[in-house]
């Protein structure tokens, strides 16, 4: 399983991401370039989100974003 956290301090660099449900969006750290490095590092492990195909919702909160991956993952396996 992807540490959700860590990817997200990778790209972010604040210990907040370890919060399970700190607010990413309203906080600030979710900007649209951090989505899209989250997007192309979810891709280099071999997860694809459609960002067309979620709401915005779904990325509010590392715990949101950890279950949205379960999600995909579960969808491609089926």
């Amino acid at each position: 399983m992807i540490d959700i956290s860590e990817l997200l301090y990778s790209i972010c660099e604040d210990k907040n991401v370890y919060n399970k449900d700190f607010d990413l969006i309203e906080s600030g750290l979710l900007d649209s370039y951090a989505f899209i490095e989250l997007l192309s590092k979810l891709e280099d492990l071999g997860i694809t989100i459609y960002p067309t195909r979620i709401k915005r919702d779904s990325l509010r909160t590392p715990r949101k974003i950890e279950e949205l991956i379960k999600e995909n993952q579960k969808s491609v396996t089926e």
